[in-house]
């Protein structure tokens, strides 16, 4: 858990799109156990992405949060004014040979992988296809990490640096508590060199939510089951920083009458199209389980 004893959660939506029933379930339950354990909900809006960021998306963000009953403490966390706290960790990780610029394509990357047994399927991590390592021996000749380029994390050599081989973390459920570990093998073999920096980001999904998180102080994150593998990473990037590992509850995901996961394309699912259809929060929280 983070050092600091308070309860505090978050939810961090993209502005990209409108929220729907799947946002309302994770945002609800995560103010709801904020509550119930007297702690802190924060709102962080996750918008490094600035060519698909828009202000009337998170316009809408906080339009439909507040009409769930969901309140938040301001200022409220932009990714967008984080930039110079990802690109020092950046250089940090540059600076110890942990990082290597890759220039590989998705098609590259696909037919690398598939290459050492043609017609086998590529193994299929968090971050997509496992890297076949292609730009993995990089030199490091530049002390600057070179602009607009893709990062990698060598994992091999990041479980190196680390020096263990075991890592956990804890996963809390309604009422239930357990740890769970795995090992450097499985994350070298099964998650590879993960992207640390996108070209034209400056930084990953994966960077970034481990550094604010630990900046805001978060000692439990709620999320979806979409993401259990993903906390692998971010175990490992916690370690490679020096932060402390919250504690974590995936929850279930709402999906469509066909069981597809929600996404934000489902906009005939979005919480706005309920709302101006005369639903209350109590008929949401219903809706997706929550008690009202």
């Amino acid at each position: 858990m983070a050092a600091d004893t308070l309860f505090r959660t978050r939810f961090a939506p993209s502005p990209t799109g409108p929220l729907h029933l799947g946002h309302a379930y994770s945002a609800m339950l995560a103010h709801d156990l904020a509550v119930q354990n007297k702690g802190e909900f924060l709102l962080r809006i996750e918008d490094i992405d600035q060519s698909r960021a828009r202000t009337q998306w998170e316009d809408w963000i906080f339009r439909d949060l507040k009409a769930l009953g969901i309140e938040w403490p301001k200022p409220v966390l932009r990714q967008s004014g984080r930039l110079n706290a990802y690109r020092n960790a950046i250089q940090s990780l540059w600076d110890k040979r942990l990082i290597y610029p890759c220039t590989c394509n998705r098609r590259d990357i696909l037919d690398a992988a598939s290459a050492p047994q043609e017609g086998a399927a590529p193994i299929i991590g968090p971050d997509g296809v496992v890297y076949p390592g292609t730009c993995r021996n990089y030199q490091h000749d530049v002390f600057l990490v070179p602009p607009a380029t893709t990062l990698r994390l060598d994992m091999r050599k990041a479980i190196a640096h680390l020096a263990t081989t075991d890592f956990a973390f804890i996963e809390q459920g309604q009422g239930t508590k357990t740890t769970v570990d795995f090992s450097a093998d499985k994350v070298i073999d099964k998650i590879g060199d993960i992207v640390i920096a996108r070209t034209g980001l400056g930084t990953s999904y994966h960077l970034s939510v481990v550094l604010d998180d630990a900046f805001q102080k978060i000692s439990h994150v709620v999320r979806g089951q979409d993401l259990f593998e993903a906390t692998k990473i971010h175990v490992i990037l916690q370690k490679l920083f020096n932060l402390p590992t919250p504690v974590y509850h995936h929850h279930k995901l709402i999906r469509d009458k066909t069981g597809k996961r929600l996404a934000k394309r489902h906009d005939a699912e979005a919480i706005r199209k309920y709302l101006d259809n005369g639903a209350t929060a109590g008929d949401i929280r219903k809706q997706v389980g929550l008690r009202p």
